[in-house]
């Protein structure tokens, strides 16, 4: 199945702004053309879009994203370094979660002494 710009930018919450871009960057594949030359995007395309919005939304920058693509183009021969990549990435994004858990708990604690300054204030006269 064929999504038009319109459609896949709905879909995937993407500008088509944007996914010009990232395709000018060759972070994502050149898209395919209908006959009148609108862009059409196929299913490949949606989860090369799912890809990079995942690593975009880890912090991973554009360029370290297009070498990922670049590697990935190669074939198999690079499984080891997009492996390397994946694996560093996956590391820092543990490193994150690490951090907003100790940011939840701190925030958490401060809402349980509000909630306990609180209850203990409205019940004097």
């Amino acid at each position: 199945m064929g999504y038009t710009m319109k459609e896949i930018s709905k879909k995937m919450g993407i500008t088509p702004y944007t996914l010009r871009f990232y395709e000018k960057e060759g972070v994502l594949p050149i898209a395919d053309r209908d006959a009148n030359g609108v862009r059409m995007f196929n299913e490949h395309y949606i989860d090369c879009i799912e890809t990079v919005q995942a690593l975009r939304s880890t912090g991973l920058p554009l360029a370290e994203i297009k070498q990922y693509v670049e590697l990935y183009k190669m074939g198999d021969s690079t499984l080891q370094q997009r492996k390397k990549l994946l694996v560093l990435q996956r590391s820092k994004v543990e490193d994150q979660i690490t951090l907003l858990l100790k940011t939840m708990e701190k925030i958490n604690y401060k809402l349980a002494l509000i909630d306990a300054q609180d209850n203990k204030f409205a019940k004097l006269p």
